[in-house]
């Protein structure tokens, strides 16, 4: 692309919005031109409103850019959103009634029947949902949502596998990293040396997102995927990356040879050349003590979802444990590759264009 698409981040000060400005520092195809926070931080310099947290450096263009009010009077057309739930609800209508498409790493809309919940390389067709919504129609505006962090490493790992063998039931139990609760996150005291079983709404969250993810577009929703699915979820003390231990039983036989098969053969981007789309995106090793996060978090500049350990289930069938990178191929990673693929398709553009006319 000779020109650079421009676009706003909602959130921007946040550990997402952070992580948004670090991926998309040398993006070829999107150019951050617009942040936004809360009140606190509106007409200071980035740089002034944020308490930088990540270990790269922060972009000098980006730490002089002053943050503006969040109200998408001035805002670019394409925004990328990592804001609180409820704010995201009151704040992201109104960004695509003034004709903006929205990508967002909210929960706020992620069940809403006419509001995709897409992660591309598993159901890139329900994105046609973004044609549903009444501000599509009006003014080109829309939102599209990715799953919460969780979610989105359980079901690239599930999807090759329900696709060839289906999946009648799902048992999930996940050690969750300290950064998926945003900073400052879990408290020391709370979490070193201890593990907290409990996460509010994450178990819910995972159940209901994965059968809406793993479901099939009839007309004009989502039918979900018709499975059994129990999830326990755990804050444990690692910095980044979520493991998940499944158990799965499958709709018909599969050898451990055609589950690898799956997984390996399992590339519905390839031949797309979206920027952020890992060359294999469920990758399988045999190492009996992996995978774990500080050694493998960072597959594929952290948008690849590692696989270990499959053996047969006792109680069900199959049983693996995976494991994401829940800030990059879990929150802004997966934004920034949902709107690659938006753009491949040719819905970002011309929604700018409407928006602009509206």
């Amino acid at each position: 692309m000779q020109n650079k698409l421009p676009i706003g981040i909602l959130g921007a000060t946040g550990m997402v919005g952070q992580r948004y400005i670090q991926l998309l520092e040398d993006h070829p195809w999107f150019e951050i031109t617009w942040l936004a926070a809360s009140d606190r931080s509106s007409g200071k310099p980035y740089g002034e409103a944020c308490k930088w947290r990540l270990d790269s450096h922060l972009p000098e263009r980006i730490a002089k850019m002053i943050v503006s009010p969040a109200d998408p009077t001035g805002a670019p057309k394409i925004i990328f959103s990592s804001i609180d739930a409820p704010i995201a609800r009151d704040l992201e209508p109104k960004f695509a009634a003034a004709g903006c498409a929205v990508l967002s790493n909210s929960s706020a809309f992620r069940m809403t029947p006419n509001v995709p919940l897409v992660i591309p390389e598993v159901n890139a067709d329900h994105l046609h949902l973004i044609e549903e919504q009444p501000s599509r129609k009006e003014s080109g505006g829309f939102i599209v949502t990715n799953p919460n962090c969780s979610t989105i490493g359980l079901v690239m790992g599930l999807k090759p596998l329900e696709e060839r063998f289906g999946i009648e039931k799902i048992f999930v139990s996940t050690m969750q990293a300290v950064s998926g609760a945003g900073y400052p996150g879990v408290a020391s005291m709370d979490i070193l040396d201890n593990v907290v079983p409990y996460i509010g709404s994450e178990e819910e969250k995972m159940e209901a997102e994965t059968l809406k993810l793993l479901g099939h577009l009839d007309g004009h929703a989502v039918t979900p995927l018709n499975a059994g699915i129990t999830a326990h979820c755990n804050r444990v003390p690692v910095v980044d990356g979520h493991t998940e231990c499944v158990s799965i039983k499958l709709a018909k036989p599969a050898t451990r040879e055609e589950i690898l098969a799956a997984w390996d053969e399992y590339n519905p981007l390839a031949g797309m050349n979206l920027p952020f789309a890992p060359k294999q995106p469920v990758q399988f090793t045999d190492l009996p003590d992996r995978p774990q996060p500080r050694l493998d978090r960072n597959r594929e500049r952290g948008m690849a979802v590692t696989v270990g350990r499959l053996r047969p289930c006792s109680l069900l069938d199959w049983k693996f444990v995976l494991l994401s990178h829940n800030t990059v191929r879990g929150a802004a990673g997966a934004t920034i590759l949902n709107a690659e693929l938006l753009q491949n398709l040719g819905k970002l553009e011309p929604a700018a264009v409407a928006g602009a006319r509206a």
